[in-house]
């Protein structure tokens, strides 16, 4: 019996590892969990395996009799979703932000930007001061303001300061006598204010480019460093793809190389600025898709910001009855921009915010398109469109490029802007939405924190994180919460053409996903507000 007992026993050994053997080695699993695949189907399931950076199988727990690896990861029932995609911010632009510039963001009056660049002098003396965030209309007083006290404090050195939307700045006399500002400058697609006979050193969208070219360039270490530190942010919010719209040659390839390098893992999707040196370079190379890079497009600027009343409108500014804001360019200059673009096989990706600046955008897509088409040209931010020409993102192929907290952060001010009438049809991303059935959603980042889940949320609740207004604003323009997801997840990946390798979780796809612990697709407002990003993977391994 003993004899027995001891083969039986071999036998089931020999069995286990016999079967042990027959599994398939992979690199990681994920097991416990719920996952959104966000595929076709908005398939759910609880495993996940990756190997060389890639998901080889994802489906319930029977994966497990099939695969073996010796990193496995108890999800714990938390939820995974396809990394977090942001279809419009500027990375490099955010890492210089915070790496450079002293934060303006919150400041409730002017006083108060002037006592933040004090202290910041005081910690990083310079012969250049800069900050960024400034908003007036967070102010008591909502005027622009006026920089006589900034050249009481600051007589001998510069002091340029970025409002938060990137189309106004306010610098002191010192900055402005480098690029000769005068009360008398007239500069075509931007303002220069002046009152009493003097400029308050307030620039308007290409007066104020014209300040920040002036602005000593950062050297390539300080942009490593910068781009570096934007990274670490970004995982700790579960993003794995970043936008960046609008760079210059030497930044694109600045950050292939420290992809290349390993030191930045982030994905980029990264638009190109619109001049000679990158079209030589871009245009003649055509869109390319890297592993962790895409540069397949152009960025225009059709007008400003509707906050600095620099977007420009089809009827006055309800507040300022002369003013119909900004148009950086003449028509025939984004005729012959986007028929370059379209010679070389890139996407038009153009900032058009007002009613008028999104008219004159749409038509000369439509003129070069001529019908529709799979070259997902986009519009970035289209805030207000004017609901007769919702059509031309449908007949054109157009997509819609949407920044949700813009909605939930201008909500407080648009209507003084627009008028009781024209903010019924503004932020209107669910009109935007059914035109193609898609929408690409991001942060505008540094113009709003790089938050993924703030994106979410102001797309789905539309309040801001005291819950207000009660009712949302515009509700009926709200996503729904697969919506929203697919914004931040495929639909981005889409607006790029990198959707057969990421933004959802499927076999064959690279394994970008972030685990959180909230359900985004069922929490309730608090509960969303209150998420918190577990653990963040690019291409399987495990970055935050």
């Amino acid at each position: 019996m003993k004899n027995i007992s001891l083969i039986l026993l071999l036998s089931v050994l020999l069995t286990g590892s016999c079967m042990q053997s027959q599994k398939i080695n992979s690199d990681l699993i994920i097991k416990n969990a719920t996952i959104y695949t966000v595929d076709n189907e908005f398939n759910d399931a609880t495993t996940m395996v990756i190997k060389d950076g890639e998901i080889i199988a994802v489906g319930g727990d029977d994966i497990l009799k099939k695969y073996i690896s010796e990193n496995v990861v108890d999800a714990k029932g938390n939820f995974i979703y396809p990394g977090f995609n942001d279809g419009h911010s500027h990375f490099l632009g955010y890492g210089i932000s915070i790496s450079k510039y002293a934060n303006l963001i919150g400041t409730n009056s002017f006083e108060d930007v002037v006592s933040k660049i004090e202290e910041h002098d005081k910690e990083f003396p310079s012969n250049w001061q800069l900050g960024r965030g400034w908003d007036q209309n967070d102010w008591e007083n909502k005027d622009f303001p006026d920089n006589r006290i900034l050249n009481e404090k600051f007589p001998d050195k510069a002091v340029v300061l970025t409002r938060v939307d990137g189309h106004a700045v306010i610098a002191n006399d010192f900055a402005l006598n480098i690029i000769g500002i005068t009360k008398d400058t007239k500069i075509d697609g931007g303002e220069v204010i002046v009152k009493n006979n003097r400029p308050t050193g307030v620039l308007i969208d290409n007066a104020a480019d014209l300040m920040k070219n002036a602005i000593p360039k950062f050297s390539k270490e300080e942009k490593s460093m910068a781009l570096i530190k934007a990274q670490e942010n970004c995982f700790a919010m579960g993003l794995t793809t970043v936008t960046d719209a609008g760079l210059n040659k030497e930044d694109i390839l600045l950050i292939k190389d420290l992809q290349d390098e390993g030191k930045l893992k982030i994905k980029v999707y990264a638009m190109i600025n619109p001049n000679e040196e990158n079209f030589e370079y871009f245009y003649k190379l055509g869109p390319q898709h890297y592993d962790r890079l895409t540069v397949t497009s152009v960025k225009l600027y059709s007008d400003g910001a509707l906050g600095s009343r620099g977007a420009l409108l089809l009827e006055p500014y309800s507040d300022d009855p002369d003013n119909y804001g900004l148009q950086m360019h003449p028509n025939t200059y984004f005729k012959n921009m986007c028929k370059r673009a379209y010679d070389a096989n890139f996407q038009v990706n153009t900032h058009a915010i007002g009613d008028s600046g999104n008219r004159i955008m749409l038509k000369t897509y439509a003129e070069v398109l001529k019908e529709k088409n799979d070259r997902r040209w986009r519009v970035e931010h289209a805030q207000v469109v004017n609901p007769s020409d919702l059509k031309y993102f449908k007949n054109y192929s157009i997509i819609p490029s949407v920044q949700a907290t813009h909605c939930t952060s201008d909500m407080y001010w648009a209507d003084e802007r627009l008028g009781k009438e024209r903010i019924k049809t503004a932020y209107a991303y669910k009109d935007l939405l059914m035109q193609n059935g898609w929408v690409v959603n991001g942060t505008d980042a540094p113009v709003e924190g790089y938050s993924p889940l703030k994106t979410f949320y102001a797309a789905v609740v539309r309040k801001d994180a005291k819950l207000w207004p009660e009712d949302g604003f515009q509700k009926e323009n709200a996503l729904s919460p697969e919506e929203a997801l697919k914004s931040i997840t495929i639909w981005p990946a889409k607006g790029s053409f990198d959707e057969q390798t990421k933004g959802s979780l499927e076999v064959g796809k690279k394994a970008d996903f972030v685990i959180l612990d909230r359900n985004l697709l069922n929490s309730n407002e608090k509960e969303l507000m209150d998420t918190e990003v577990v653990a963040t993977y690019v291409n399987g391994e495990k970055v935050y």
